[in-house]
């Protein structure tokens, strides 16, 4: 019996086949068209948001380097430019190579006929940690004893490896307000600034625990609090030029004992011993140091 909707013909289904083949590739295409343009676009947010994080990042750093003002140093073509001892104010106690001589007579004097051991040293350096675990306890021994006139140098070569924040700085500069402000707490918050040490990369320690390391030591509070005061002042350079800018209170004169210590030190990494001038490098030896000072005095 005749029907209205006959079977197509093979030939007919054969093109309704390839017709709908055709469609789901069209279809296809437009899905992975699609989904490249999202990626693309995916990327293009990724890659702007990396972009932003870098950029606050950096400008986090500097706003920290600012905010700490203590960035003196700068370099021109050729030279490196930092100010002059000569040219800066310098703690109460600090003898003219930037160094802070501490001996039986007290901080800032210098023992008649003493043994001259000297050392320089920078609060981020995991070595200078280590020579200050193996030594502290003999160093105070020695100055207890006399015969012996201790140089501290606190120096600021690794700024660089404190994620902005300017740690050697800071702590060097806290390290000069106490020789100046409060010389009786002065080897104790030496040692002190080493105990957990913060590691290289790091901030470091905030000027609050800081702050906090210094009076647990005996540091009075009004001194501790003037730890992020600022000074401005335009100094003579090396460079034979002139730098101008707010700092705290020592971080020019840490600039300069820095730098003298490279013109004193060629070769200076830390920490650097000397006793009467010449190297000493078995300080990894618990108490060849001291040892070597008693030696030294015969």
């Amino acid at each position: 019996m005749p029907t209205n909707d006959p079977r197509p013909t093979k030939a007919v289904r054969r093109d309704e086949a390839r017709l709908k083949a055709a469609q789901m590739r069209k279809e296809q295409e437009r899905k992975a068209k699609r989904n490249r343009l999202l990626a693309i676009a995916g990327l293009a947010v990724a890659v702007i948001a990396l972009v932003a994080v870098a950029f606050t990042i950096v400008n986090q750093n500097k706003a920290n380097e600012a905010a700490n003002s203590d960035v003196v140093y700068g370099q021109d073509a050729e030279n490196v430019v930092a100010p002059l001892l000569a040219d800066v104010t310098s703690p109460a106690t600090a003898d003219d190579t930037g160094g802070i001589p501490v001996s039986a007579d007290g901080v800032g004097t210098v023992g008649d006929g003493d043994v001259d051991l000297t050392i320089y040293f920078d609060y981020m350096c995991p070595y200078c940690g280590q020579f200050d675990a193996t030594n502290s306890a003999d160093l105070d021994a020695m100055i207890e004893e006399g015969g012996v006139t201790i140089t501290y140098h606190p120096i600021s070569i690794l700024d660089r490896m404190s994620a902005g924040s300017s740690y050697s700085t800071r702590t060097a500069n806290a390290t000069a307000i106490v020789a100046d402000q409060a010389p009786e707490q002065f080897t104790a918050f030496v040692t002190a600034l080493y105990e957990d040490q913060p590691a290289e990369g790091t901030s470091g320690r905030t000027d609050a625990e800081i702050k906090k390391i210094a009076t647990d030591v005996g540091v009075p509070a009004e001194v501790a609090d003037t730890f992020t005061d600022t000074v401005d002042g335009t100094f003579a350079t090396d460079a034979e030029e002139s730098v101008a800018g707010t700092w705290r209170t020592f971080a020019p004169w840490v600039a300069a004992a820095t730098n003298q210590a490279g013109l004193d030190l060629p070769k200076l990494s830390t920490p650097a011993v000397l006793i009467n001038g010449t190297d000493f490098s078995g300080w990894q030896t618990p108490g060849a140091l001291k040892q070597a000072v008693e030696a030294a005095k015969s």
